[in-house]
């Protein structure tokens, strides 16, 4: 069955105990997703920036995971889980679908979502907003990384989910229109984007109803690059100074682990 492995952490322990190699830092993630039921669907959002600690790593990632044609997902946290978490969801749920011989159902979804992160006590850092459409209606949903799940008719996670949530609380009604979602989802995630130093550069959003989803990559791009030097950049070689050239090799004995 497959699943994520924890094996090195023996390792880890012992080269951070006896070595004295110092153990890596966590580092903040940053993220602002969101998503809203409409009249006839749900309407999910997300930005476009991925960093790691301080450093903008991808200016325009992609956060909305495929888990069925009919259902979607927002991932928030460690970019490697919210990849692999969605994946595997995906992949269990496909063959119950084809196992039953039915359209995936939302609730199916979540339940193997929630099942899988609680497994892992919040150690898989992934923060998700899953939404879709099935034979019982548009469904919208949180997942945290401990398992815990929230149902509400417009959610957000991440950083700038504070942002977010306050556009939402403000510009919510009932059955609102797909164009009206639109608009809400891209402006909480603009808040996000304005107001969280973790969330940046474009809105992706994407819609879905029983007739199908449409994926608007780039919906909004609010941070469009002011100036760009007109003959490029050009770097001579030696332009970086070479602080230093020697590499330190250190051997690490093996250890046997038992089981």
């Amino acid at each position: 069955m497959g699943g994520f492995g924890f094996e090195l952490c023996n390792r880890n322990a012992f080269l951070a105990g006896e070595k004295g190699y110092p153990a890596p830092k966590t580092k903040k993630t940053g993220t602002t997703i969101c998503g809203v039921v409409f009249k006839d669907g749900v309407v999910l959002g997300a930005d476009t920036r991925a960093t790691e600690g301080s450093i903008v790593c991808d200016k325009n990632c992609e956060k909305i995971h495929y888990i069925a044609p009919n259902i979607w997902c927002c991932g928030a946290g460690t970019s490697a889980d919210t990849e692999n978490s969605t994946g595997l969801i995906s992949s269990q749920l496909k063959l119950h679908c084809l196992a039953t011989g039915r359209q995936a159902r939302v609730a199916t979804a979540l339940t193997m979502l929630k099942q899988m992160l609680f497994r892992y006590q919040g150690h898989v850092s992934a923060a998700l907003v899953l939404g879709g459409v099935d034979l019982h209606g548009p469904h919208l949903h949180t997942v945290y990384p401990h398992g815990s799940t929230d149902t509400l008719p417009f959610v957000s996670m991440g950083s700038g989910s504070l942002a977010a949530m306050a556009v939402l609380e403000a510009g919510f009604k009932k059955d609102m229109t797909e164009e009206e979602a639109k608009v809400l989802v891209a402006n909480a995630i603009k808040a996000g984007i304005f107001n969280d130093l973790g969330s940046g550069s474009n809105v992706d959003l994407c819609v879905i109803t029983k007739e199908g989803h449409k994926m608007h990559r780039n919906h909004e791009t609010p941070n469009p690059r002011g100036y760009r030097r007109p003959g490029g950049y050009s770097f001579p070689r030696g332009y970086t100074q070479v602080l230093r050239d020697q590499v330190d090799v250190e051997v690490v004995d093996a250890m046997e682990i038992e089981a």
